[in-house]
């Protein structure tokens, strides 16, 4: 072990250990569409969030029981990261590329963060061969506050993730807008574009298979730019 390894041992407000990097690296993959993210280390977890121009945000929240140990001194810390090079350090060994037919090789991984101004230490194992990385991290920026309360819903529709991609997909992608429509009357949920092509228009009843959830009190049109 090197004397800078032990320090870090020494001296972290968070240490991690999980037996399959893979894990991480699927869940982080999944909110992995821009550059920066945030870190909220908790006794509970951690939180990794994501935002597009203040006007998206993503959150990931890895618990603490997806981790073999999980040890965090401080009730809160954060920081910024990159992102893509977090995800090229969990896949140093090339994740999800084992030989057809053979079982797929396990990533140990071990994290350490000592606190501010420190960086995130990854010590990743597969095979007997072991690796260190370490990323810079950043003063954290403020993050947009999307906390929706009960009483201030109008509108809530919850569909299945993987029918509303296909969808997207079908929209014109010339359009610089999209306009979504939520009703308690038909057509109640509208997506609409307008590009090159002329408009192009996707409904939804409130029946439909692939809507879970369904709770509208009023009309509204959203446009998103």
């Amino acid at each position: 072990m090197s004397y800078q390894t032990s320090q870090i041992e020494r001296n972290y407000v968070l240490y991690a250990r999980m037996q399959n990097a893979r894990s991480l690296f699927m869940i982080l993959k999944a909110i992995n569409f821009k550059e920066l993210a945030t870190c909220f280390l908790s006794a509970n977890g951690i939180k990794v969030t994501v935002e597009d121009a203040k006007c998206m945000q993503a959150n990931a929240f890895i618990q603490t029981g997806l981790f073999q140990e999980y040890k965090c001194r401080k009730n809160s810390a954060i920081f910024r990261i990159n992102l893509n090079i977090l995800m090229e350090c969990l896949g140093i060994f090339g994740l999800g590329n084992s030989v057809s037919g053979a079982p797929e090789p396990i990533t140990n991984l071990k994290m350490y963060y000592c606190g501010y101004g420190t960086p995130l230490t990854l010590i990743l194992e597969e095979g007997g061969v072991i690796t260190d990385c370490s990323i810079k991290t950043h003063e954290a920026e403020e993050t947009l506050d999307f906390e929706f309360y009960g009483s201030n819903v109008v509108n809530k529709i919850i569909m299945k993730a993987e029918c509303l991609r296909e969808t997207f997909g079908d929209l014109d992608m010339t359009s610089e807008v999209l306009k979504i429509l939520t009703s308690p009357d038909m057509p109640y949920l509208r997506l609409s574009t307008f590009g090159h092509s002329g408009s192009t228009n996707i409904e939804y009843p409130k029946d439909s298979s692939v809507v879970e959830a369904f709770e509208c009190n009023e009309t509204q049109v959203n446009k998103s730019v």
